[in-house]
């Protein structure tokens, strides 16, 4: 099989086939090595070539999505002077609540692999609340989404936790030597779940049978991660936050050697701990010394990473913006406390620039954390949509 960066071609009205340009995921990923002891991306570099794409489809969607372009028109921008992905304006969250958020091809992006059979589009839906409508986001080419999520996977956890190319396992061919136990049972609960299809995918690139999601069913998850660890197989434990600190809590338990991915969010079921609340009783609770994260939603293509102390991490095609809570185009140097703005040049055929609901503060390093939420976030924008 084709390797993703290989060149890919469309169909053209003479039976021929054309060139299909590279993703902007592929572009960045494959111009900028993820870091190792002998190669350090120049910081520059890195971002005049993210600052070059984020404008394009900037410009793009501008035209071409005429909900953005209501957006931007409430906000006054003057499009043709925006000339740094700072300056670009993001898309309230609270608009995918309200609207199908689209933004159809150009000729030529249409597809990542025509010579693969058309696959149905998805659409994924947030969990919302008994007060909110829950977001939905269209992805008519799930390729692309996979290619994100794969791509940044691959840079969070490097080469090491990745199969041989050809690595076949009882007649499977396999991409991970990870083997991924996911206890996600209010995501599992609903359909539409942007995460459990994430996890799905990661579960049937996997190695190792044992791989599987988990409803409640703590013992039998515990009993195949102590069998994975006596092993010696690299384990990753995907759980929502409210299912961790339950599984802590029935404990303590011995899960070191364990990779532990929070990925947030209560669901209602509890009251919002802090961070280091949370994660420290989670430690205590799951014999670990550290708890990683995943930072995506419904809303994006793609995820930043944590590996520890909750400092997030995103891959070359992704950034965030801290912004001013009463100016959504006022950037906050680093160590200010924001809104977080995303910008996931994934987001070809929605919107790349969105606005997070979250509060957030950035680092020098790239790294960011989140703190919580925006209680007002709504206040930022959609009323100016309103005619």
């Amino acid at each position: 099989m084709a390797s993703s960066t290989s060149t890919n071609f469309s169909a053209t009205k003479g039976g021929e086939r054309s060139a299909v340009p590279p993703s902007p995921v592929a572009l960045l990923d494959d111009a900028f090595p993820a870091h190792s002891a002998s190669f350090k991306p120049d910081a520059a570099k890195a971002d005049a070539a993210f600052n070059e794409q984020a404008l394009r489809i900037f410009r793009r969607q501008a035209e071409a999505n005429p909900l953005y372009l209501r957006w931007l028109q409430g906000l006054r921008c003057r499009i043709p002077e925006v000339r740094h992905w700072t300056q670009i304006p993001a898309l309230p969250i609270a608009c995918f609540r309200e609207h199908l958020v689209h933004t159809p091809p150009l000729p030529g992006e249409g597809s990542t692999d025509p010579l693969q059979p058309i696959e149905a589009p998805l659409l994924f839906r947030s969990s919302g609340s008994t007060s909110q409508t829950a977001s939905r986001h269209w992805m008519p080419e799930p390729a692309r989404y996979r290619e994100a999520f794969l791509r940044g996977f691959r840079r969070a956890f490097g080469l090491g936790g990745m199969a041989a190319p050809g690595t076949v396992v009882e007649g499977k061919a396999v991409e991970s030597e990870w083997a991924f136990l996911c206890l996600l049972p209010a995501y599992l609960e609903r359909e539409g779940s942007s995460l459990v299809y994430m996890c799905n995918a990661l579960i049937r690139r996997s190695a190792h049978p044992e791989s599987g999601f988990f409803l409640h069913e703590h013992d039998a998850m515990l009993e195949r991660a102590y069998q994975l660890k006596e092993r010696g197989v690299p384990t990753m434990l995907f759980g929502a936050a409210f299912a961790l600190l339950d599984l802590a809590e029935s404990g303590p338990h011995d899960l070191s050697g364990v990779h532990i991915v929070e990925t947030g969010g209560m669901k209602g079921r509890r009251r919002e701990p802090v961070r280091e609340e949370l994660h420290a009783a989670l430690c205590a609770g799951l014999g670990v010394d550290r708890i990683g994260g995943e930072y995506g939603m419904t809303e994006l293509h793609s995820q930043a990473w944590s590996h520890e102390a909750g400092r997030y991490h995103c891959p070359p095609w992704m950034r965030i913006c801290i912004r001013d809570l009463n100016d959504p185009l006022a950037v906050l140097p680093h160590g200010r406390v924001g809104a977080i703005d995303v910008l996931d040049l994934a987001g070809t055929q929605s919107c790349a620039f969105v606005g997070t609901a979250d509060l957030g503060r950035s680092h020098p390093d790239g790294s960011f954390e989140v703190l919580g939420r925006y209680d007002h976030a709504e206040l930022r924008g959609c009323n100016l949509l309103v005619a």
